[in-house]
């Protein structure tokens, strides 16, 4: 799946997002609404992690799904 996809399934991709990143609150999700920018931002604020750590997490989150 690619990232327009998820930003065009945003509501139906939270959950799979809150299961791979339970650290993620619906504040977060809702904040980043399918901006993989801000996603990648809560993710590096949530779990600590770089800039380049974030950005690999959701390109692994998305070959998943």
């Amino acid at each position: 799946m690619n990232w327009d996809q998820i930003a065009g399934q945003w509501k139906q991709m939270t959950g799979h997002m809150k299961s791979e990143w339970g650290e993620l609150t619906d504040d977060d999700l809702t904040e980043a609404e399918g901006d993989r920018e801000r996603l990648e931002g809560k993710i590096q604020e949530r779990y600590g992690k770089t800039k380049e750590e974030a950005r690999e997490a959701v390109d692994s989150f998305m070959a998943k799904h």
